[in-house]
Order: C-alpha cells, then structure tokens, then sequence
C-alpha cells in the first residue's frame, strides 16, 4: 500500500500530571523531539489553559506533532503525523511517551493519502 504519510495517535494514560501541566516543560518535549527526529520545524504554538491543561503544536515541514494535556486525568492526546521516510514517528512516538513518564500507552496508526496503484495493462 503507497501512503503519502504516517499518522500516529497515541493515548497516553496514567501519565505524570505535574509534567502535564507544565507549559514550559511541554514545550521543550515537543520541540527537542522534533528535533532529535531531524524534523525541519517550520512554526509553533502552545498555550497554558486555567486551571490546568496544556496545548500545543510544533508545524514541521514533514506535517506536525501536537499534544492536548489533562493533567488532572492524568492523560495526554498526542498526534504525530510524518510525510515522506526522512522522519520516523515511531521514534517522536516513543521519545514523548518517556518523557512524559507514561505507564499506559497505546498507539494507533492511520496511514494517509492511500493512492491506488493502476493496475498493469495486459499486453498482447
């Protein structure tokens, strides 16, 4: 199956709420991320909801990386999704769920952009 891109959905349960919180902290996992995965970062935004809860996005030019926190659920949604080989998500995937110090995670895979190969023409 050809796939322009990979998309993974983690679920990260029964993480460490003060680290989900923490904006700063965040921030700096999804961003050394991206970068340890030699992601090209093209743009970013994270915000600090009240009284917890922390959002972000890091845009690459690969796609994007994004988080949703509950800290108080002790749950973070994170999206990781890649265009091309250069990018491995299963490593963004795994770098988030340590830091994040998860003891419960899934991951679930969409790919994207399925093209349909043609179909060979039968010669004579």
């Amino acid at each position: 199956m050809n796939a322009l891109g990979t998309h993974l959905l983690l679920e990260l349960r029964d993480c460490d709420p003060q680290l989900l919180d923490n904006l700063t902290y965040i921030h700096e996992v999804m961003v050394n991320t991206a970068v340890e995965v030699r992601a090209t970062i093209v743009g970013e935004a994270f915000h600090k909801f009240s009284p917890w809860g922390v959002t972000g996005v890091v845009a690459i030019s690969e796609s994007h990386i994004c988080v949703h926190t509950w800290p108080e659920h002790r749950y973070a949604a994170v999206d990781i999704f890649t265009c091309g080989i250069t990018v491995d998500p299963y490593r963004a995937a795994e770098l988030i769920i340590q830091r994040l110090d998860c003891k419960d995670p899934s991951i679930t895979e969409i790919k994207r952009g399925v093209i349909p190969q043609p179909m060979p023409s039968a010669r004579s």
